[in-house]
């Protein structure tokens, strides 16, 4: 019976994070190497990270291989935070849950592009939670960032960004929202208060 039950609980992560490599994408800004992204609607917006989208023109690469020219249009370096748009419809959006929701030692998974590996997948559980980061006992490499941090249910909670003293921080999905509202600074005043960067994956 245990048995069955593990193997039923497989098969539901196997399948959410299939689900999940489908909504996430390659992007390639600048002269850095390949970050990632998440298809945020099905119109063609990506969500990844500032320190990802340096240009105003990216390269976004879709999970069946599809590249599209993204143009960068919004900014915002202190949330390290930027959306991109790409020509596209009918696209395969991620459902985005509610960061505020997440109870530490809940189970997430963060999904990614490191080291030229296309939808890597790695697993931890929440450590903590607060309106400003998510942090998780997880392990993030370089290429992850900008990629989705979810929970078992496949709902995007989170944008990868960085790791700190070994935990992985992401951008709270409510904060991606607010970003998308037009509640944070403008690109002109982000570029005028930006700061120098901590470490990022």
């Amino acid at each position: 019976m245990a048995n069955t039950a593990l193997t039923n609980i497989a098969a539901e992560l196997t399948e959410v994070v299939g689900k999940l490599r489908l909504r996430t994408v390659k992007v390639k800004s600048g002269s850095l190497g390949v970050g990632s992204g998440v298809i945020w609607q099905p119109d063609g917006l990506i969500i990844t990270n500032a320190h990802v989208a340096t240009s105003s023109r990216a390269t976004v690469e879709l999970a069946d291989g599809r590249v599209f020219d993204a143009v960068r249009t919004q900014f915002d370096p202190q949330q390290d935070l930027a959306a991109l748009k790409i020509v596209a419809t009918n696209l395969t959006a991620a459902t985005i849950g509610n960061s505020e929701a997440l109870r530490v030692g809940e189970l997430v998974l963060a999904v990614g592009n490191p080291f030229a590996e296309s939808g890597a997948v790695t697993t931890g559980i929440i450590y903590a939670n607060n309106p400003r980061a998510v942090m998780a006992d997880l392990q993030l490499y370089p290429g992850n960032s900008g990629g989705p941090l979810a929970d078992c249910q496949g709902l995007v909670v989170g944008i990868n960004t960085m790791i700190v003293n070994g935990l992985a921080v992401a951008v709270p999905s409510n904060t991606v929202e607010r970003f998308l509202q037009g509640n944070s600074p403008s690109e002109w005043n982000s570029r005028l208060h930006r700061q120098s960067p901590p470490p990022r994956t």
